[in-house]
């Protein structure tokens, strides 16, 4: 009988998926996380942009006139190609300020990537554990729901026989119901929460194998997102420079090298005018703002409380870790002390079962007591398996806001 089980169960073993290994795929397929990276990869461009600012530049160019009317030494067609070379000499700092600005937005995009997809992957661990505590609840009242099958049968039997009276047969049945009621009741939650965890995950789940936590002590450190709002903040003050820099001196240098041709050329008195044929320009230009009825000061003053908003922002995030740090500790503690309490239940539940099933039998006790019995063992059943999955769940939290790697604190 057990390997005809196995066998039938084998299929849906080999199915069955770890939750390490749905945390794995999550860190691929989710489009959230893919979104994130496609946006640090976005940012890496524009600091790559930014960098290549600081070298001259080289434009090449042509152009073609005509003038309807030419003056009298000047051709009345015109045409020339050109290549120019120019280089900012100094702008107030605004290149190396805007380099580093980008580099915050990298690094700020980079730990939001992070932080994340570590949220995605303590949202798939709640789901996980949220089907597996269905699931006992759920094995739990299934198992009820044939011994009571079973008695109403039974009963059935002893009111043919004139051995039991219809309210006998009636209160099993209504017990029997209720519990088909609650059983499709958490079909349908499973159901609901495996769909979800599918979108997390990026793929169809068949079933969910046992997967447990580590339970040891962990180093804290800060929340990736708080990180990215630091770099963000200093990105945002790098912006604040780059707007200063435009009240500095402005200078630059430009050469270009131009070629010319002509059709149409004037002569005057049977002399032709030599034209130019080609011409290298050096253009040196200075330019300071002197006034702008305070646009670039309010510009400078707006980055400058958006940087003061980030670091109030920064301060509550930090307060609320350190408090959610502490929630996860003492959530260890009580999830330890439930499963204690609920195991007790269990096993007087089990013991109390099984003594007034033989007295209900045996026609001692009535099926009211019989129903309290089977409730009391079946909501104890579902009690203690929840316990032990809140337990990894508290764990999961509490590496989770020590900022640590969930995956590697997974035994498998």
């Amino acid at each position: 009988m057990k390997k005809k089980l196995l066998l039938l169960l084998l299929p849906f073993m080999l199915n069955a998926e770890s939750l390490k290994s749905l945390l794995e795929f999550a860190d691929r397929a989710n489009n959230l996380i893919v979104a994130k990276d496609l946006q640090t990869q976005s940012k890496t461009s524009e600091l790559d942009s930014s960098k290549s600012d600081l070298y001259p530049t080289v434009d090449i160019g042509a152009y073609y006139k005509r003038d309807d009317k030419p003056n009298v030494i000047l051709p009345g067609t015109t045409y020339s190609g050109y290549a120019k070379i120019g280089y900012d000499v100094y702008v107030g700092g605004r290149k190396e300020s805007t380099i580093e600005q980008k580099k915050g937005a990298l690094k700020s995009s980079q730990f939001d990537k992070k932080a994340t997809k570590n949220s995605i992957e303590l949202a798939i661990v709640q789901d996980f554990y949220n089907i597996k505590s269905k699931e006992a609840s759920l094995s739990a009242r299934e198992e009820a729901s044939k011994a009571v099958k079973a008695q109403l049968t039974r009963m059935e039997e002893f009111l043919k026989a004139s051995l039991a009276t219809q309210d006998d047969v009636d209160r099993l049945q209504s017990a029997y119901d209720s519990n088909v009621y609650v059983i499709e009741s958490l079909k349908f939650g499973i159901l609901s929460l495996k769909k979800s965890l599918e979108l997390k995950v990026g793929k169809h789940i068949e079933s969910l194998d046992a997967s447990i936590f580590m339970k040891s002590e962990s180093m804290a450190q800060e929340l990736d997102n708080i990180r990215a709002l630091r770099a963000t903040k200093a990105s945002v003050m790098d912006r604040a420079k780059i707007i200063e820099s435009y009240y500095y001196p402005q200078i630059r240098v430009e050469d270009t090298y131009s070629l010319y041709g002509y059709m149409d050329k004037p002569n005057l008195s049977g002399f032709s005018i030599k034209q130019v044929s080609n011409q290298n320009q050096l253009l040196m230009t200075l330019n300071m703002r002197l006034y702008d009825f305070g646009t670039l000061s309010e510009s400078k003053r707006s980055a400058l409380l958006q940087a003061d908003a980030l670091g109030e922002e920064i301060k509550y995030k930090t307060k609320e870790q350190h408090l959610q740090q502490e929630l996860a500790l003492q959530r260890i503690v009580t999830s330890k002390l439930n499963i204690k309490s609920a195991r007790s239940a269990l096993k007087s539940a089990k013991s109390a079962l099984i003594t007034i099933t033989k007295k209900y039998n045996s026609g001692i006790v009535d099926n009211v007591v019989y129903l309290d019995a089977l409730t009391a063992r079946t909501e104890s059943q579902a009690t203690y398996k929840t316990a032990l999955n809140n337990l990894e769940l508290s764990y999961a939290l509490y590496y989770y806001y020590n900022a640590d790697n969930l995956k590697e604190y997974l035994h498998e």
